[in-house]
């Protein structure tokens, strides 16, 4: 069989943490081609291309800085180039731009390609609720997976050690992608209950911006993990509601996609930072953005509308966990 090539589509903080990784096992396991591609937004840092940079260098000076990324990540500014050839392709973009890249890329592909979305955010439209991988699914009429997990990039990038969750309802590729991501210090979880996984990944941005507010109004710990609880519980609640295409165990809320990335995140995150800086400041989300992020884009706030105009279709605004029941319920994630 010939080794899989990979790409990674998108080079910010954690694009580029994860290429280090993929990089890393794609030079270690035959079952991989050497050449990871790694689609890069061009840019030009301090008179250079960030591209020219990094495949020189073999840094992402801008957004990973201080860490070297495998020699055989290379660096590609055309994203349809990137993609040609590719069996695994590792979607790692802040989710408002997943529309224009499959738009951009859905003739370049190979039909039997793998997707693995690390995006965490949802798409809401007339229609309902859409996870990202569903969006990426229509758009391209490939296999999707997602990974999520409690994984700041600059701590997976400085090797500290940490867990992560693959959602992977085909038990043949489960394997595979495991082998892709898993490494001393990056221990891997797979799990059938991708579209729980995916939630989860969503849900968390919005209660850790909830959590920078506490931060910002000096509410205290305790009121901050009452935040957290109570976020999980609907976390928990929304999925049993929306996500019917697969079954909702409670177990999954304990791998590292559930749990322990709220954890994290009301902790450590940037959706964290920018809703403690918003309660202190009073500045708009857009220039916190851009004064504190370096490029980086928030999730938190714009999945936050985006759930909220499913409920407001779905006519559950006022509803919450105390009054949803924790079993399925009708709908779908669609």
């Amino acid at each position: 069989m010939a080794p899989k090539k990979i790409c990674v589509v998108g080079s910010g903080n954690w694009g580029s943490a994860i290429a280090k990784i993929v990089g890393a096992n794609a030079a270690k396991y035959d079952t991989f081609d050497t050449t990871v591609n790694m689609w890069v937004f061009e840019e030009t840092i301090n008179g250079q291309k960030l591209t020219e940079i990094i495949n020189t260098d073999h840094e992402n000076v801008k957004y990973l800085p201080g860490h070297k990324l495998p020699p055989n990540v290379v660096a590609v500014p055309d994203l349809a180039e990137s993609v040609k050839g590719a069996d695994i392709i590792i979607f790692v973009v802040p989710h408002q731009f997943i529309i224009r890249v499959c738009d951009t890329i859905k003739d370049h592909i190979k039909k039997d390609a793998v997707g693995m979305s690390l995006i965490k955010g949802v798409d809401a439209s007339p229609d309902g609720l859409k996870l990202i991988s569903e969006v990426i699914r229509a758009k391209l009429g490939i296999t999707m997976t997602v990974l999520m997990g409690a994984n700041i990039a600059n701590e997976v990038a400085d090797e500290k050690f940490c867990e992560t969750t693959i959602g992977c309802k085909d038990k043949s590729l489960g394997p595979v992608l495991k082998e892709l991501m898993q490494t001393t210090n990056f221990r891997v979880t797979v799990v059938e209950e991708s579209d729980v996984v995916e939630i989860c990944g969503a849900l968390k941005n919005i209660v850790a911006v909830g959590a920078g507010f506490c931060d910002g109004l000096g509410f205290g710990d305790n009121t901050k993990a009452a935040v957290i609880r109570l976020g999980l519980m609907e976390m928990i609640a929304f999925a049993k509601v929306f996500c019917t295409n697969c079954p909702v165990s409670p177990a999954t809320f304990l791998e590292s996609c559930g749990v322990a990335d709220l954890i994290t995140t009301c902790y450590g995150g940037r959706n964290r930072k920018i809703g403690e800086a918003f309660a202190k400041t009073g500045k708009t989300i857009e220039e916190l953005e851009n004064e504190l992020l370096n490029g980086q884009k928030l999730q938190g706030p714009a999945t936050a509308a985006e759930v909220n105009q499913v409920l407001v279709q779905k006519n559950m605004v006022q509803k919450s966990f105390e009054s949803t029941p924790l079993q399925s319920a009708p709908g779908s994630c669609q």
